[in-house]
């Protein structure tokens, strides 16, 4: 369900739209959620989330939202540098490195977060729910803590070659 649109440098991709019915007097009210992930392509990526009573509003807040929330992922070529797992409520998220040329091995949440941060080669498997919107969160948790070779040097005060 993600589409994707791009604004000056940041990609941006709707990764859920929710309708809400308020019941009133004369009928139903409908409003909208729009879930969106923010981000430039390299190595930073951020999650929005937007309402209103139209579709185009909710995303607009959705995007600015997820522009707002932005972080730094560090990235070891076109993929991660290390295994590494998240996990935001119920959802679970295990992203593996992979080799050039193997593409984005994902499901539509989780690879929308991928795709917008500027990984290319990845694994990934989710467990738990489903929840679009939990996954992100989960993907984005997980992209957080990863640390290249360097910064573990750096880190540690030691060589690890």
């Amino acid at each position: 369900m993600a589409s994707e649109t791009t604004h000056g440098e940041l990609i941006d991709k709707v990764v859920k739209i929710r309708r809400c019915a308020a019941v009133v007097k004369g009928g139903r009210r409908f409003s909208f959620t729009a879930m969106v992930v923010v981000g430039d392509g390299r190595g930073k990526v951020g999650w929005g989330y937007g309402k209103a009573n139209e579709v185009p509003p909710a995303v607009e807040k959705a995007v600015k939202d997820g522009s707002r929330s932005m972080v730094s992922i560090s990235l070891d070529g076109t993929t991660v540098p290390h295994v590494v797992k998240g996990h935001f409520g119920a959802a679970r998220v295990i992203l593996v490195p992979a080799s050039p040329g193997t593409g984005v091995i994902a499901g539509a949440a989780v690879r929308a977060v991928c795709e917008a941060c500027g990984i290319r080669d990845i694994l990934t498997k989710s467990f738990g729910t489903s929840n679009p919107i939990n996954l992100v969160k989960a993907t984005i948790s997980a992209l957080q803590t990863l640390r290249t070779q360097s910064e573990v040097e750096r880190l540690r005060g030691v060589s690890l070659t």
